[in-house]
């Protein structure tokens, strides 16, 4: 079946141009203007195509904070899907004693054969040892090339010299890691002082984890990195001051790459001090919302290239869910869901109103997670070869986001009440026709396991 895309304008990294896409299977045969023959012709004049966006922070199925996230990959990836996003790449989290085999393997248990959209695995190392060690040579051979460490969390953090280390080997295979950061240590220390002071509600989730505190950590985490000489990725990066570190970083030759995601541009730490607990408590999340203005110093390291990738860390839970920390902020779930909004949000509050263009929303969307990732040029772009990946994005569409539209596996959304500037018309994955006005279209889930290689960014 051939399938010819026919007026819409093409959107790629570097530009934008009219031309028509020629869908032969699931890979795109022809771009161009001009007379083509299809099987199907769809008329998608005055429509942005982008290429099937690329969520590369998400959280399904993931047991944490004694219970489980909303969303597993049948809800997760049917949301992604619905909201433009043809590939997740989810982390794989084997516990401290557990073998990187065994994390790979459980993920694929929980993903195979229930995915809607493509996806790929981050592995988490949360302990290192000679035998870890040994692993990671035949996680690159299972198509894993990327890894996540973290500087908080005492489940899953390890300490400097491994990281030191496991960055060196990393380095040696050509593979890349990615790190939340805050400085753990001390926001310990200001919980127990919360709690000492009675102070129990959300409104001290950002006061314990504030934003000097990432940015210690981001400098802390890029010393050892220049130490190992080794390539990193900062995950959801939140503030000016953590930004101004990796600035640092770059001046001395360090190669470090950032992400942020669309609740650091879009939303504030006032959430976090509405008496209704349960309005409070759905946005708590780690690092926490920030003081309004910062949102204005992300939306600048986007434009001027410092920002690489829009990622939304989708961790979601039900309300009922986040009630297990009434009596206590540090016993509610943290995490926002995201997935299926990304998309109509940046292009709503980004390009619409001319923060970033079209141009850059392709970027940190679709090619530059694409690149750094291991997956370009199959994914990421529009061109002849590549996966007949594609977003149809029609400016007229205009709507608003309500919890009571969306497929995610939650009852509310973090979004509510945002007015789109125009919507998602359809979205293909791999030349198939899955999204069309909102409705998945997909019956059953099709999505495949993405092999990654390394890094091309």
């Amino acid at each position: 079946m051939t399938t010819l895309l026919k007026g819409g304008t093409i959107i790629t990294g570097a530009g934008q141009r009219r031309a028509d896409l020629l869908l032969d299977g699931e890979k795109i045969a022809w771009m161009g203007r001009g007379s083509q023959t299809a099987d199907q012709v769809v008329d998608v004049s005055g429509c942005f195509l982008f290429p099937g966006f690329i969520d590369a922070h998400t959280h399904f199925d993931l047991d944490v904070a004694n219970t489980t996230t909303a969303d597993d990959f049948y809800t997760g990836t049917r949301a992604a899907l619905r909201g433009g996003t043809t590939t997740v790449i989810d982390f794989a989290c084997p516990n401290k004693g557990e073998s990187l085999h065994h994390g790979l393997d459980l993920w694929h248990q929980k993903a195979d054969g229930r995915a809607f959209c493509d996806y790929g695995f981050h592995m988490t190392i949360d302990d290192w040892n000679e035998s870890i060690r040994a692993e990671l040579p035949d996680m690159f051979a299972k198509g894993i090339s990327s890894f996540k460490m973290y500087l908080t969390y005492p489940a899953m953090m390890i300490g400097d010299r491994d990281i030191y280390w496991a960055l060196k080997e990393l380095k040696r295979l050509g593979g890349i890691a990615g790190f939340h950061c805050e400085n753990a240590g001390v926001i310990d220390g200001r919980v127990a002082e919360r709690k000492a002071a009675g102070e129990l509600s959300p409104a001290s989730h950002p006061r314990t984890r504030p934003p000097y505190l990432e940015a210690e950590a981001v400098s802390r985490l890029l010393r050892i990195a220049q130490a190992a000489d080794a390539p990193v990725v900062i995950v959801h990066l939140t503030n000016r001051e953590a930004l101004l570190e990796v600035d640092h970083a770059r001046k001395r030759g360090q190669t470090v790459y950032v992400e942020t995601c669309p609740q650091y541009l879009l939303l504030d730490e006032s959430v976090y001090f509405n008496a209704d607990y349960s309005a409070a408590a759905r946005y708590v999340c780690a690092p926490p919302l920030r003081d309004k203005a910062e949102q204005e110093y992300l939306w600048k390291g986007l434009r001027r290239g410092a920002i690489q990738t829009v990622s939304t860390d989708h961790c979601s839970f039900t309300l009922a869910q986040k009630d297990m920390g009434r009596e206590d902020f540090t016993k509610i779930p943290g995490g926002l869901p995201g997935v299926e909004t990304r998309g109509e949000l940046m292009y709503s509050y980004g390009v619409a109103r001319r923060k970033i263009s079209a141009a850059q929303m392709c970027r940190v969307l679709s090619e530059n997670p694409a690149r750094l990732y291991g997956l370009y040029p199959r994914k990421g772009v529009l061109r002849p070869g590549s996966d007949a990946d594609i977003v149809v994005y029609d400016p007229g569409a205009s709507h608003v986001i309500r919890a009571e539209d969306c497929v995610t596996n939650v009852d509310y959304n973090p979004y509510e009440g945002f007015v789109t500037a125009g919507g998602i018309r359809q979205v293909w994955l791999r030349g198939r026709l899955s999204v069309e006005d909102g409705k998945v279209l997909a019956e059953a889930p099709a999505g495949k396991y993405m092999a990654r290689g390394k890094n091309s960014l």
